[in-house]
């Protein structure tokens, strides 16, 4: 069973009283001119996510208090959340740093001077 903890409104639940969104840091293709998405670049939106064995940064949404989204570092090797932080924000850098594969990749340039 896995205890998470929202960030927002600090109500801590079972996974249940929580919905997992998959992965996080995913940025969606422009919708202002859907003329100009290519399939590829639609495909990999809507299918390509990482699997990483490790540290995974996910969104989960707080079913049984608040109703918003945040994001999450978990483990899935382990199932242990490392920390949470809001929707709009990046990881703390000590996540970031602890990233590895292609997320230590994604994280590389928001760590340039940190």
């Amino acid at each position: 069973m896995l205890e998470i903890k929202c960030p927002v409104c600090g109500v801590v639940g079972e996974e249940g009283d929580f919905h997992y969104g998959g992965e996080a840091h995913i940025t969606r293709p422009a919708s202002s001119d859907p003329e100009n998405i290519s399939d590829n670049e639609q495909r990999d939106y809507l299918f390509m996510r990482r699997n990483p064995k490790g540290l995974h940064f996910e969104r989960w949404r707080c079913d049984r208090g608040c109703g918003k989204w945040f994001h999450a570092a978990r483990d899935t090797v382990t199932n242990d959340f490392h920390g949470y932080y809001g929707i709009t924000e990046l990881p703390p850098v000590a996540l970031m740093k602890q990233a590895t594969g292609s997320w230590a990749q994604f994280f590389k340039d928001k760590l340039d001077g940190k």
